[in-house]
């Protein structure tokens, strides 16, 4: 073994792995060197690799956060010269004198009962002790109802009856007062991150600025006294107009505030501190700098780099009403969101809301800006070559760096999770095997050139369930793609559920799985965002997109593809049949209706402990809202609903579709 292989492994890289087939990889030497030195380990020669391997070992042994399960002894990586007690202090307050005993790799110390963040002081060291209740808060813990179920939507596709050029926060609270009356439990949404407010082109969810704050664009401007935005009764959200113009009516309305609402605005602006600050001054700057060209602070001059810097102070003083205004916009936001889930909770949902916890954010968002040590810098999260993207991908973002994480004692991660648990009875942390690994690509290579970065996982798992019951919230891994052994099973211990997929519960022989054998501790689910509808998979929609933009298909033809599709209805229709959802001979391509009720009510029958279903399947609808690998080649987040939620709800086929869901889930 390498010095050079040391490093990595000690750097949490992985040097052998399996592909999507299965086959083994190797990274190469040249590549671990390019990713070494992103994570701030220089290894381009032997001597450059031993003082990154002593500065490892010293960051390594300067770790001051530990994780245990509640009631669990818990090792202290320390000599036995640092003493045989030690003072333990709650997060309550309350302190003990604890007795330590040696044991291999440190000192044993009691286990505690009480979960939550605690201090441990041994001589010259304290340490975060963080104590996890033994697994997430869970459906069960949230309704005594056997197998409630909900439904998924994309906030701005959303319609009520005053029109709106996109569903925001308001058109929110109408839907989710809806399907709660029509006997859902739970309304999960698609992530509601900051965005770069004065860049009307990233409208994407999933490249967010900070997830520490909301895309203000979905402010409900009712809640301030104002009429909310109108136009936009078109298919498509013309995302390019809208944006300017929802600013512009937000700006209308901190113009306008009176005297109580701004008295509030500052009274939540002083408890939320630094970070709201920051944030705010940076969506100035953003704005500020923008018309010259600049998409991210590294375009910004160099003396606004530092946001504790004097450049950023005297820009703050000198645009203060631009500041205020955008820190005005982040409570509109806040409020509103709130407003929903209060919607939603009313009308009856048991868990209401489940946010969207995105992958990664862009480095040149607010995050990376205000808080650069957190993150992972010169590397791009993305995916290894495998059968689907024979390139790999790289998405363009960044994410925690681990090193990080156990240095700020989790501070970041911690703070992202409040922050999409403040508003809602659940979260869907997006990629979820990140917990465990990450792909990173060295910038300037292609994503061949990556390699896998460990992540703390029991660490991240124990904190999750400590922030789950203290959000009183359960938690949904999207535990799709290449998942790494052993991985599930610590989700599921934890009880982080997985999601099933109606389109990959598939047995060896390519048959559709029965419900009755679907995983328990999971959320069944019609189908997500990147796949397409039930009505567009059984209508061919799909493959008309696939030939049309020239995408990649095994299939040899188009022609080919069409007749393989047709076996593959027949293999659909014989599971729905089988399971009782349907009978009779399979509809043609284009009666797609019978089809999507028979797929709503098998996927209703499964054990699962919670059914997700996607709006565009409960409405039948035949396009898709995302189509991953295109930028705008595809119409990405700008479809709506063809109806406010309320009328399409109350259609006598789709009431009868839900009525079935209700009685498949009592």
């Amino acid at each position: 073994m390498s010095a050079l292989h040391d490093l990595a492994r000690s750097a949490g890289l992985q040097i052998d792995w399996e592909d999507a087939a299965s086959r083994p990889q190797t990274v190469s030497d040249e590549a671990l060197r390019r990713v070494l030195g992103a994570l701030g380990l220089p290894a381009e020669t032997d001597a450059q690799i031993a003082q990154s391997l002593d500065a490892a070992r010293v960051e390594a042994g300067e770790c001051s956060f530990l994780s245990a399960d509640a009631g669990c002894a818990c090792v202290l990586p320390v000599d036995r010269a640092a003493g045989d007690t030690a003072l333990l202090v709650l997060a309550s307050g309350e302190e003990r004198e604890i007795a330590l005993e040696p044991c291999d790799g440190g000192m044993l110390a009691p286990g505690v009962d009480e979960a939550g963040y605690h201090r441990l002081h041994l001589g010259d060291r304290t340490f975060t002790l963080a104590v996890a209740p033994p697994r997430c808060f869970g459906v069960g813990d949230a309704t005594p109802r056997e197998r409630p179920w909900g439904a998924a939507v994309q906030v701005p596709s959303l319609r009520t009856s005053d029109e709106r050029p996109f569903g925001d926060f308001g058109t929110l609270a109408a839907s989710a007062g809806a399907f709660a009356k029509a006997g859902a439990d739970a309304l999960a949404i698609s992530p509601t991150h900051a965005l770069f407010p004065a860049d009307a082109s990233r409208y994407s969810p999933y490249a967010p600025s900070s997830r520490l704050f909301l895309n203000v664009l979905f402010g409900d401007l009712s809640l301030v006294g104002q009429l909310p935005q109108e136009g936009g009764s078109g298919d498509l959200v013309d995302w390019h107009a809208a944006i300017p113009a929802r600013l512009a009516a937000l700006r209308k309305a901190w113009d306008a505030c009176p005297a109580d609402i701004r008295e509030r605005v500052r009274d939540w602006r002083e408890g939320a501190g630094d970070d709201l600050e920051r944030h705010a001054t940076f969506d100035a700057l953003h704005a500020h700098f923008f018309d010259s060209g600049a998409r991210g602070w590294r375009d910004w001059p160099a003396r606004f780099h530092d946001p504790a810097g004097p450049a950023v102070a005297g820009f703050a003083r000198e645009h203060r009403a631009e500041v205020d205004f955008f820190a005005f916009a982040q409570w509109l936001a806040r409020e509103s969101l709130a407003a929903a889930q209060g919607s939603a909770r009313r009308a009856g949902m048991a868990i209401g809301l489940v946010s969207d916890l995105a992958v990664g954010m862009d480095a040149g968002g607010s995050h990376a800006w205000s808080r650069p040590d957190d993150l992972l810098s010169g590397l791009s999260i993305g995916a290894p070559p495998d059968l689907l993207g024979p390139d790999g991908q790289d998405w363009g973002i960044t994410g925690f760096a681990p090193a990080a994480l156990l240095r700020t004692g989790f501070e970041g991660f911690i703070a992202t999770l409040r922050a999409g648990l403040e508003s809602a009875g659940g979260i869907r942390i997006d990629h979820a095997l990140g917990l465990r690994r990450l792909w990173v690509v060295p910038h300037g290579q292609p994503s061949s050139e990556g390699a896998y970065l460990t992540f703390p996982l029991a660490d991240m798992l124990r904190v999750l369930a400590i922030e789950s019951h203290r959000g009183r919230a359960v938690v949904i891994g999207e535990d799709l793609g290449t998942v790494p052994e052993g991985l599930r099973p610590q989700l599921e211990a934890r009880q982080v559920y997985g999601m099933r997929v109606l389109w990959f519960e598939r047995g060896p022989d390519g048959g559709y799985t029965a419900p009755s054998r679907w995983q328990a501790q999971a959320v069944a689910m019609s189908g997500t965002h990147d796949l397409p509808t039930v009505a567009g998979w059984w209508s061919g929609r799909d493959i008309d997109w696939t030939w049309q933009l020239g995408r990649g298909s095994k299939a040899d033809s188009e022609g080919a593809e069409r007749e393989g599709r047709g076996a593959e209805r027949a293999r659909l229709w014989n599971a729905l049949e089988a399971s009782g959802s349907a009978n009779g001979d399979p509809p043609a391509p284009d009666d797609t209706a019978p089809v999507v009720d028979a797929v709503v009510s098998h996927v209703a029958k499964t054990p699962c402990q919670l059914a997700i279903f996607p709006a565009e399947d409960l409405f039948g609808l035949v396009e898709q809202p995302n189509l991953p690998g295109t930028i705008d080649e595809h119409p990405n987040w700008q479809r709506r609903m063809p109806a406010p939620t309320q009328d399409l709800l109350a259609d006598e086929r789709i009431a009868a579709r839900i009525a079935k869901v209700n009685k498949a889930r009592p």
